[in-house]
C-alpha cells in the first residue's frame, strides 16, 4: 500500500506537471479560438473562408515544428530530465505568445504582421511539440501502478481545459466588448494572458520533482539515452503510436479546434452562439476523461481504442452530415457530445498507451516524435482541408477522409496487444 506521503508527493507532482500542460495548450488554442477575429487584421480580403483558410495555413504550418519539438525536449527529457524539458518549453511558449499579442496589423507594417505570426507560430509549435512527449512520460512515470490510465488522462483534462480557457475568455470579451473592438484590439488580451500564465507555469514546474523513472536511468549509457538511434530499435513501437494516433488527432481536431468554424461557416450560427456550445461540450468531454482512464485501469485499454475506431468510422459522416443541415441548438449539442463521447474513447489514454510501449531511457523520444510527425501530418492539415473541401464544394469529401483514417487506426487497435499487460512502465524499465 502506497504511504500517504508517497500518494502526497505523487500528487503535487501530477498537478505541477498539469497546470503547466493547461497553459502550454491554452496559448496554442487561443489562436484558432480567436482566428476568426484577428484574421483580417493580418490577412485583409472579402472573402471569410478565404481569411480563415490563410489562418489555418499558419495553424498548419506551426504543426510542422511539432516533429522537431518532440525529437528535442524529447531527447532533452531522455537525457537532462522530465523537469528541465517541461520546463523549457513553456517558457517557449510565453515567447511565442508575447509575439502574437504585439505584432502590429497588416495595414500597419504590411508583410511583415503575417511573417511575425508565422514566427511566432513556429515557436509555438516547437514548445507544444516538445510538451505532448514530456508531459505524457511525466505523468505516466509519476502514477502509481494501477492507476496509470485514471492519472495520465489528466493530460487531455488539463489539455481539453487549455481550450475551455481560451473559450471562456472568448465568451467574457464577446460580452464585454463589441465586435468591432474584438476585431481592433480585443483579440489581442488573451494572448498577453498566455505570455503571463506561461511564467506561472514556468515557475511551477521549476519547483516539481523528477521521476524515479528517469533518476534511475541516469546511470545508463548516455549515447542510448534519448537518440534516434536508440528510438528506432523499437520499430514496431513507434509504428503502433503512428497508426494509433492517426484517427485520433484528425477525429479530436475536427471536434474541437474545427469545430467552432464548422459551427459558424457550415451550420450558420453565431459567433457567440458557437462559443457557447463549444465551451459546454469541451467542460463536459474534460470531465469524462478520468473516467474512461479509470475504466481502462480495470478493462484495459485496447476496448476502448476499438470502441473508438468502430464508432468513429461508422459514425463520423452521419454525425457531421446531420450536424451541417440542423438548425436546432439543442440537437447540435447531443451531436457535438456524441461525437466527443467517442473519440474519449482515445484521447484519455493515447498518453499512457504510447508510454507502456518504450523503456525509460528513449520513452520522450519514443511517446513524443513519432506523435509529433503523424500530429503534423493529419491533425494538423485537418482544419486547413477542412476548408479545402469547403472552397471547392465538395464538404462531405471531409467528411469520408476523417473517417476513412479512423478505419486505418481501428485496424492497428485490432493488431495491438495490450499494453496495460505488456507494460515496461510496470515493470520499471
Amino acid at each position: 500500500m502506497e504511504l500517504p506521503h508517497h500518494r502526497k508527493s505523487r500528487l503535487r507532482a501530477i498537478v505541477s506537471g498539469s497546470v503547466g500542460n493547461l497553459v502550454e495548450w491554452y496559448d496554442w488554442y487561443a489562436y484558432t479560438a480567436f482566428s476568426l477575429y484577428f484574421a483580417p487584421v493580418f490577412f485583409p480580403g472579402k472573402d471569410a473562408t478565404a481569411e480563415l483558410l490563410n489562418t489555418a495555413g499558419v495553424f498548419a504550418v506551426g504543426f510542422l515544428m511539432r516533429p522537431i519539438g518532440g525529437w528535442l525536449f524529447g531527447s532533452l527529457a531522455d537525457r537532462k530530465g522530465r523537469k528541465f524539458a517541461m520546463t523549457l518549453s513553456v517558457l517557449l511558449m510565453s515567447f511565442g505568445s508575447l509575439v502574437i499579442a504585439l505584432t502590429p496589423s497588416y495595414n500597419s507594417i504590411g508583410i511583415a504582421a503575417p511573417v511575425l505570426l508565422l514566427t511566432a507560430r513556429l515557436l509555438q509549435g516547437l514548445s507544444v511539440g516538445g510538451e505532448y512527449g514530456t508531459a505524457a512520460t511525466y505523468l505516466s512515470e509519476m502514477a502509481g501502478t494501477g492507476r496509470r490510465g485514471f492519472y495520465s488522462s489528466f493530460q487531455y483534462v488539463t489539455l481539453i481545459g487549455g481550450q475551455l480557457i481560451a473559450v471562456g475568455i472568448q465568451l467574457l470579451l464577446q460580452n464585454i466588448l463589441s465586435t468591432a473592438e474584438m476585431q481592433n484590439w480585443g483579440w489581442r488580451i488573451p494572448f498577453f494572458i498566455g505570455a503571463v500564465l506561461s511564467l506561472i507555469a514556468f515557475y511551477l514546474r521549476r519547483t516539481m520533482e523528477e521521476t524515479q523513472a528517469f533518476e534511475q536511468e541516469k546511470k545508463a549509457d548516455k549515447l542510448k539515452r534519448g537518440s534516434l538511434k536508440e528510438l528506432f530499435q523499437h520499430p514496431r513501437a513507434i509504428a503502433t503510436v503512428v497508426g494509433l494516433t492517426l484517427g485520433g488527432t484528425i477525429a479530436f481536431y475536427t471536434y474541437t479546434t474545427y469545430m467552432q468554424k464548422f459551427l459558424v461557416n457550415t451550420v450558420h450560427l453565431t459567433k457567440a452562439q458557437s462559443t457557447q456550445l463549444s465551451f459546454v461540450s469541451l467542460l463536459i468531454y474534460a470531465a469524462l476523461q478520468p473516467l474512461f482512464g479509470l475504466l481502462s485501469d480495470r478493462i484495459g485499454r485496447r476496448p476502448l481504442l476499438i470502441g473508438f475506431g468502430i464508432l468513429g468510422t461508422v459514425c463520423t459522416v452521419p454525425i457531421l452530415t446531420t450536424l451541417s443541415t440542423t438548425t436546432d441548438l439543442f440537437a447540435v449539442f447531443l451531436l457535438m457530445m456524441c461525437a466527443l463521447v467517442i473519440v474519449s474513447g482515445y484521447t484519455s489514454i493515447n498518453a499512457v498507451v504510447k508510454a507502456e510501449l518504450f523503456p525509460a531511457k528513449i520513452r520522450a523520444l519514443g511517446v513524443g516524435f513519432p506523435y509529433s510527425v503523424t500530429v503534423a501530418l493529419f491533425g494538423g492539415t485537418a482544419e486547413y482541408l477542412a476548408l479545402w473541401f469547403k472552397g471547392k464544394g465538395n464538404e462531405t469529401g471531409y467528411y469520408w477522409y476523417t473517417s476513412g483514417c479512423v478505419f486505418i487506426s481501428l485496424l492497428v487497435y485490432v493488431f495491438m496487444k495490450e499494453t496495460k499487460k505488456t507494460s515496461l512502465l510496470e515493470r520499471g524499465a
